[in-house]
């Protein structure tokens, strides 16, 4: 009863701020997103690895965007943070990988420089605080002459990132911005062992007590082996650490989108461990809340088939919508998140 009054008063706080938030919300459309990720996922990009030259281009995609939408450099300087580490060669999520070179290679290291590209929108009254969206644009890149695209992985996320900072920067712009700031972060290395998250928490460029939360995205464009209707998303780490982030992510979906929100693998025992396998861990693991959005593992997972033309992009509208409204809320509360858990 305690949870359905809470979810019940969130819902009457949102409503308060439903004309602009779903109009900025409306901004987020299909059509944007498959533009982006048809160059992002091309063929061009030699499947984006870390340290390569299709990863650099994406990163200088995901600037240029970020600079033509009007997003200033961070402190006035840059938009990347670049991280120099010894990584893994290939980190993979799934038993089935159609990568041959791959037991061979498992525990070799070497090392690589990657790029984080920040895109970052300053809040109004509490623009100290801050909250981080968070998706990362690498993936395993080519080999011989395979190139794995990555189209949902994580395309989809890396697009949906950058329309979300998009649709902020249209509110800023029109006199409705956050009252937090926003950092939208593309981050590099994911597929080797979440190295540009870490990077980031172990250098932070805004300081990580005053990050009220982390929403990540990685894969939302594909349809997961236990589903067949693609109106579903699965949220991992929501109630991991904060409660009041749950239950603002229940009533905003409940509200506007209508989402089927599954939480099968929402456990911290959960075999598939996904809870520490994408880039929200090592904000999580600093005790800030999270949420991961999921569309589970499908049959092109990690192959060279991952390609455009696979992708719903209504179904990534969608979730997109969800996740910006979500941080628009977290970013315009009076009190930041209270964490009731460790």
């Amino acid at each position: 009863m305690k949870k359905i009054i809470f979810i019940l008063f969130i819902g009457l706080s949102i409503t308060a701020f439903s004309q602009e938030n779903v109009k900025y919300a409306e901004t987020i459309i299909a059509a944007d997103l498959e533009k982006h990720l048809i160059i992002l996922a091309s063929d061009s990009l030699e499947g984006r690895e870390t340290g390569k030259p299709g990863q650099k281009m994406a990163a200088d995609y995901i600037m240029n965007h970020f600079k033509n939408i009007g997003i200033p450099p961070y402190k006035g300087k840059k938009y990347y943070q670049k991280f120099k580490v010894k990584s893994r060669k290939h980190m993979c999520k799934c038993d089935d990988c159609d990568m041959s070179f791959m037991k061979k290679i498992l525990g070799q290291k070497k090392k690589i420089k990657g790029e984080n590209v920040l895109g970052f929108i300053e809040g109004t009254d509490l623009k100290e605080e801050l909250i981080i969206i968070t998706a990362h644009y690498d993936h395993l890149g080519k080999h011989d002459s395979l190139i794995f695209n990555g189209a949902d992985d994580d395309g989809s996320g890396t697009v949906a990132a950058m329309e979300i900072a998009e649709a902020f920067m249209l509110a800023k712009k029109a006199g409705n911005g956050p009252r937090r700031s926003v950092l939208v972060m593309a981050v590099s290395g994911e597929e080797k062992g979440l190295l540009g998250s870490k990077y980031y928490t172990n250098h932070p460029i805004y300081p990580l007590e005053n990050t009220v939360a982390n929403l990540n995205i990685d894969m939302i464009g594909r349809i997961g082996d236990f589903h067949s209707d693609p109106n579903y998303v699965y949220l991992i780490g929501s109630d991991m650490l904060s409660t009041e982030l749950h239950n603002i992510s229940e009533a905003v979906n409940e509200e506007y989108i209508g989402l089927d929100l599954d939480y099968t693998f929402n456990k911290e025992d959960d075999p598939n461990r996904y809870y520490y396998r994408s880039d929200h861990y090592n904000f999580a693991k600093n005790n800030i809340p999270v949420i991961f959005y999921f569309n589970g593992i499908h049959e092109d997972y990690h192959k060279v088939t991952d390609t455009v033309e696979k992708i719903d992009f209504n179904k990534i509208e969608t979730i997109t919508r969800l996740i910006f409204l979500t941080a628009w809320e977290v970013a315009n509360k009076d009190e930041r998140l209270v964490v009731d858990k460790e």
